[in-house]
């Protein structure tokens, strides 16, 4: 039996992860953790009989011991709780599938436990690659990415060892705003962004896809993954999202990863690593498909692209102030305070001012992130 812990299990990503242990029948969840989603947590807590659930906000803790106090188990809250299920004796591999830099410090943990990561929280390389990515090196941990664009990356990469990479072609949907121009998104509203052509996701995780910066988010990640540099991260728009990435290697050789857009896919290659085992779902039709379409992205339209490739050119905790800024603007979005390009303005006001760190401590990771909060406090929405 695999022994799992997922992090942020009543998210999209979670939901699904728990899914693929439904199908598979030799998972076992030792924990389970989210943030308020108390009855969702439940029914998980009844179906998979973890012995550890843990919630970020200690109401909802105290509203689930209350539920659950028929079972065994132990109910706990905040950062002291996650730790704890992050460096469980006995479990294998902690699922980070949590939105924001919550995430960072359990992650940490469970590498220093000797934990396999099964990754798919963007903020963990995105703003700590540079302590992340060392520390999984020296305790001999696995960082197995779960995102569809980096697990088709890694497996890509399969069975080229010592071949050298030429670039990394990360493809974009394009979100639901591909081929508009800048002054026509002046007028978008939460809805209209949150109406995504090929997944189905989580609201912000959405709303970065529309802006790009999702996909500027991935390029950060790809470096610290698969140790190349930015400028041989290529952005490629393919709205088919049939293509979920591609290497292309020195000699001109190029190996694709292709298949229907579901998530399952990458967690459980993620959890089964090198096995591939069988999995229920749809499958990739080629004579309805009929054809596949690339095209460049628009940088001026979507500035967001642009700026996190500025980011993670200068690194730093610039990449900190691009994520943070980008949290709270798109807060600020959906609750249509401002306007749709102004999530990029605040983005670039951030990193434009924003004090500069050459080499971050997590703790002045999260001193970046508050310094951001203050920046865009002081600004009028």
């Amino acid at each position: 039996m695999k022994k799992i812990a997922v992090l942020g299990s009543t998210g999209s990503i979670g939901r699904q992860t728990l899914d693929v242990a439904r199908q598979q029948g030799d998972i076992e969840i030792t924990a389970l953790c989210a943030r308020r989603s108390v009855r969702l947590m439940e029914e998980q807590i009844r179906e998979f009989r973890p012995r550890l659930a843990v919630m970020w906000d200690e109401e909802a803790a105290r509203d689930l011991r209350a539920r659950v106090r028929d079972l065994d188990l132990k109910v706990l809250s905040g950062m002291d709780g996650l730790l704890e299920a992050a460096s469980m004796e006995g479990m294998e591999y902690f699922v980070t599938a949590i939105m924001g830099m919550v995430g960072i410090r359990p992650t940490v943990a469970a590498i220093e436990s000797g934990k396999k990561i099964a990754l798919a929280n963007k903020e963990t390389l995105v703003t700590a690659g540079h302590i992340i990515m060392p520390l999984a090196a020296s305790k001999g941990v696995p960082i197995l990415p779960v995102d569809s664009e980096h697990s088709a990356i890694f497996q890509s990469l399969n069975g080229e060892a010592g071949n050298r990479i030429d670039k990394i072609w990360l493809t974009a949907s394009g979100g639901p705003f591909r081929g508009r121009s800048a002054e026509s998104l002046r007028d978008v509203r939460p809805a209209d962004a949150l109406k995504h052509p090929t997944w189905a996701m989580g609201q912000k995780i959405t709303i970065d896809s529309s802006t790009l910066v999702n996909k500027g988010l991935e390029v950060m990640e790809a470096k610290w993954l698969f140790d190349v540099s930015p400028s041989q991260i290529r952005v490629l728009v393919h709205p088919q999202s049939v293509i979920h990435s591609m290497v292309e290697y020195e000699d001109g050789g190029i190996i694709a990863q292709l298949g229907v857009p579901d998530m399952r896919l990458p967690i459980q290659y993620a959890l089964y690593y090198p096995e591939r085992r069988p999995l229920r779902g749809e499958r990739m039709d080629f004579y309805s498909l009929g054809q596949i379409t690339f095209e460049r992205p628009d940088l001026e339209t979507f500035p967001a692209l642009r700026l996190a490739y500025e980011a993670i050119e200068k690194g730093g905790n610039l990449p900190t102030a691009f994520n943070a800024a980008d949290e709270l603007a798109v807060q600020q979005f959906l609750e249509e305070k401002i306007s749709f390009p102004a999530i990029a303005e605040k983005i670039q006001y951030c990193m434009e001012n924003c004090r500069f760190l050459e080499n971050p401590s997590l703790d002045e990771i999260f001193e970046t992130e508050r310094e951001v909060g203050e920046l865009l406090a002081e600004q009028t929405p």
